[in-house]
């Protein structure tokens, strides 16, 4: 947010861009993307990739175990 604001205040994306250490291709997708987001927003984001994650993980889990379940069950003896 910080980087996007000294953007907003006039200063060439380029000087931003060096003072922070990122390239400038870097930089236009996230004014795209985080213009208008408040801090807070970029809070609730970062919660719900988080929980994306996590969720991706758990179906993850349980698709192997019910493959592994399957596997038995179909197996003759």
């Amino acid at each position: 947010m910080a980087i996007l604001k000294e953007g907003k205040a006039g200063v060439p994306v380029a000087e931003v861009c060096r003072k922070h250490g990122i390239c400038s291709p870097t930089c236009y997708p996230w004014k795209s993307k985080y213009s208008g987001a408040t801090v807070s927003d970029l809070t609730r984001l970062h919660e719900l990739e988080v929980e994306k994650a996590q969720l991706k993980r758990m179906y993850a889990d349980l698709a192997l175990e019910n493959a592994a379940i399957k596997d038995v069950l179909t197996k003759k003896f």
